[in-house]
């Protein structure tokens, strides 16, 4: 099985200017974790991701305000991809190995085209794989 075979497709994105509180809104209005980072509107070339744990962590808990913040300030970067036709297991090595519980899919122009995350591919591998253990 192949990561576009799970993946969410056409995940919401931001952009480096986005305000952190638009990123907020983004999450709870997509019911998501996690928002990819694009290098503009017309390239959407990821260049990071910004978790909701990002920004309690890389705001909240600094002190400082998060109505003065754009995402370049607290995403994560550069972002960790994966191709739409590697095998699930690639992807999941990959995760294990960066220590991330989502990957940015990219297609064959480097461009976003999804989201995968470890439950979505869990839900996928046999039974008794190492990784659903």
């Amino acid at each position: 099985m192949r990561v576009k075979d799970v993946m969410t497709e056409h995940p919401v994105c931001c952009l480096p200017g986005t305000p952190v509180t638009r990123v907020a809104r983004l999450m709870v209005e997509n019911a998501c974790g996690a928002i990819p980072v694009v290098r503009n509107e017309t390239e959407m070339i990821p260049i990071g991701m910004i978790t909701d744990r990002d920004i309690a962590v890389r705001t909240v808990a600094q002190g400082k305000n998060p109505l003065e913040m754009s995402a370049r300030e607290i995403q994560t970067g550069p972002a960790l991809t994966v191709g739409e036709d590697a095998l699930l297991q690639e992807c999941t090595l990959l995760m294990q190995r960066h220590g991330v519980r989502r990957m940015v899919v990219i297609d064959a122009r480097g461009w976003v085209s999804g989201i995968v995350t470890q439950s979505q591919i869990a839900r996928h591998l046999p039974k008794g794989h190492p990784s659903t253990s």
